[in-house]
């Protein structure tokens, strides 16, 4: 018999301590958070299902308009393709960007019964930076965790023994498109694939998660 969808839910919550995984990425025009411009930035929200495996939701995602004053290195817009004033991104304000992924993580907060998310990412420092960064010139609320984080590259080296993104999506089992890669999009569904495979790994070896 099917749980209660509310229950199955909020299941998340005790399996994650109160957190809510989410994962993030972003494409940017540089390293530096305080002074490189974030471009395109990407989200899936973890859900789990009546035997408590991890799923990944859909993707939210948007295009970043270069905020005032940005540095924009060429060799890192070089690396990731993106033309920062190309009209056909129909790109956002940070503002607007982040007030929509944000909004999808507040609902699903409240839906799971979650006290906050915490960012999911591959080398999630990098993405995290660039997030606080942008919370800061906007002056928004976050509903991520601060500095903490999951890694799928250090899970990555457990499950695996790889550390690239790539490889790891492979050896695992799972499809990558070199070709797709470094998109925002791209990114973070096969990051968001990586964490579920490895975390429902552990569910099988461990048994069932209370």
């Amino acid at each position: 018999m099917a749980m209660n969808n509310e229950i199955i839910q909020r299941r998340i919550a005790k399996r994650f301590r109160g957190f809510l995984p989410v994962v993030i990425d972003v494409e940017t025009a540089g390293f530096n958070a305080n002074k490189d411009a974030l471009l395109e930035i990407a989200s899936v929200i973890i859900t789990m299902d009546d035997n408590g495996k991890l799923h990944q939701g859909e993707a939210c995602a948007a295009h970043v308009e270069p905020f005032k004053g940005a540095n924009l290195d060429e060799k890192s817009l070089a690396f990731n393709g993106i033309d920062p004033y190309n009209p056909f991104r129909m790109a956002l304000s940070e503002t607007e960007a982040l007030e929509k992924v944000f909004e999808s993580v507040e609902h699903a907060l409240q839906d799971t019964g979650c006290s906050r998310a915490i960012l999911v990412g591959h080398n999630p420092f990098f993405d995290l930076g660039f997030l606080n960064a942008a919370v800061k010139r906007c002056k928004l609320k976050s509903p991520f965790h601060a500095f903490s984080s999951f890694d799928t590259a250090t899970l990555g080296a457990l499950a695996y023994g790889q550390t690239v993104l790539a490889r790891i999506v492979q050896t695992a089992g799972l499809d990558w498109d070199d070709e797709e890669a470094h998109s925002a999009v791209y990114d973070t569904e096969r990051t968001a694939a990586l964490f579920c495979n490895i975390m429902n790994r552990w569910h099988t070896l461990d048994g069932q998660i209370k």
